[in-house]
């Protein structure tokens, strides 16, 4: 590589995000190995208000740039310059993506090889306590002078990139990044390549954490491997400063998608991360509820809550719930009125629901009306069943459940085939206790929804003990006993 073109760029921009910055400046110094050739720089207009933090940052403010050349009028002295060039910078991504989004402005493709000094300072210049281009030329004793300005990092990141040739002799560290398989270059700077080579293809959840470990973003995958990766060819915003703050990853299986959706939410409420966006808040909870009235007329009613609270009945979709709320009216013969389907009337008029047998005009006793709205309120606690789901396990030999009692996710589990499980109790050494939420109780409400109960165990509780009852599907042996 003694002959081969480096481009080595720095790029000042009006910041705001990946698609709305815009070029100040520029500055390009080619080598041919490890001599310079050739250095560029220049202002450029960016045709729109650089903010004031930038100006503070850099020094550059709209004054400077008034009467500097626009981006089409540089656009092909940086594609000469560059052209046959692999692209070297610190942090070469952010440089890269920003040149490539000006030039798809023009209608332009601009496709480079690339090279990030971040990350070959990591693997040739290993233990550092910092990365950034400022305390690593501090450490390195490299000089810089006009920082956060494009020429003074240039000049600094080239003196560094030389170094690197130097430590690079046979240049094999170099090839390995730039091989075609290789994803150093679309990885960010702070992330150990083998952190992601290492991560399973496996169901299970992700955590990105930063350089003092705090999670900073939770996520769940059928294969987290290429989902994490994922997250890396994504040059979106978001994604673009995850990446820049992600120093570690963790990880675990979970053998299905279920689990992994539980145990996101999980990590969600208990970390906080500061780039999930989902799940952060519990959404609204729609309730039946039960009152009874000054006549003594006992009424149900569709409210809203954000807390998981008793009621007669809790739903995570407000048509759900007004459809239940429907059907206990109509199979139980209540008052629409009295089910406050219908307001502002004395006598309920229900467009659909016609078996109301009078209570509303004095017609049927308040007594025999409340016992039928008793029985109504029973027959949705008898939906609160106590079950397992049974689930994939992390291996071909272990099995997975899920316990929900009476209706209340409880945690889950994983079992080994060759366990045989005939009774409640027998689950409790291998349970994981957790906490309902708003966000568990709607991941399996939706999973259910969603035609899995064929995965359903159903739990009968007779007094001397608990047995599990094969509910539907073809089980095999192994995990539950069934009785």
């Amino acid at each position: 590589m003694k002959d081969q073109l480096f481009a080595v760029v720095d790029v000042e921009t009006t910041g705001g995000g990946m698609s709305g910055n815009r070029l100040t400046e520029i500055c390009i110094v080619l080598l041919k190995g490890n001599k310079v050739l050739d250095k560029y720089t220049s202002l450029i207009n960016p045709e729109k208000p650089i903010p004031s933090y930038i100006t503070a940052l850099t020094g550059i403010d709209n004054a400077l740039v008034a009467n500097a050349p626009r981006f089409h009028e540089v656009a092909k002295d940086i594609e000469l310059m560059t052209r046959d060039a692999i692209f070297v910078a610190h942090n070469v991504n952010f440089d890269y993506n920003v040149l490539r989004n000006e030039f798809r402005e023009l209608g332009f493709e601009f496709t480079r090889r690339k090279l990030c000094t971040v990350r070959l300072s990591r693997k040739l210049i290993p233990g550092l306590f910092s990365y950034s281009l400022g305390r690593l030329c501090d450490s390195i004793n490299i000089p810089i002078t006009s920082r956060h300005r494009a020429e003074g990092d240039t000049d600094a990141t080239v003196i560094l990139f030389q170094r690197l040739l130097g430590l690079d002799t046979n240049f094999e560290v170099m090839r390995s990044f730039l091989h075609a398989r290789s994803r150093e270059a679309t990885l960010p700077p702070h992330l150990e390549a083998e952190q992601i080579f290492d991560l399973p293809d496996d169901p299970g959840i992700y955590l990105f954490k930063d350089n003092k470990h705090k999670v900073i973003y939770a996520g769940k995958a059928i294969n987290i491997k290429k989902r994490v990766i994922s997250h890396f060819y994504d040059k979106g915003t978001k994604e673009y400063k995850l990446g820049q703050e992600t120093y570690h990853i963790d990880y675990e299986t979970t053998g299905n998608e279920l689990i992994a959706l539980l145990l996101e939410a999980e990590k969600i409420k208990k970390h906080y991360p500061k780039f999930n966006r989902a799940q952060k808040r519990p959404g609204t909870v729609y309730q039946i509820i039960s009152y009874t009235n000054q006549k003594g007329v006992i009424q149900l009613a569709l409210g809203t809550t954000r807390t998981l609270n008793n009621s007669v009945g809790t739903f995570y979709n407000r048509l759900r719930a007004a459809e239940k709320l429907e059907q206990l009216c109509e199979d139980f013969n209540l008052c629409p009125r009295f089910c406050t389907l219908q307001s502002n009337v004395e006598v309920c008029s229900h467009y659909s629901i016609q078996n109301c047998e009078g209570v509303c005009e004095g017609k049927e006793s308040i007594s025999s009306y409340n016992k039928k709205v008793l029985a109504a309120i029973a027959s949705l606690g008898e939906e609160n069943s106590t079950y397992i789901i049974r689930e994939k396990g992390r291996h071909f030999k272990e099995e997975a459940f899920v316990y929900i009692k009476e209706g209340r996710y409880m945690g889950y589990g994983f079992i080994d085939t060759d366990v045989s499980i005939a009774t409640v109790e027998d689950l409790d050494p291998f349970l994981r206790i957790k906490e309902a939420t708003y966000h568990t109780n709607k991941i399996l409400s939706s999973y259910l929804r969603n035609g899995a109960h064929k995965n359903i165990v159903i739990l009968e509780q007779p007094a001397a003990s608990s047995s599990l009852k094969k509910v539907s599907g073809n089980w095999t042996d192994g995990l539950f006993a069934l009785q």
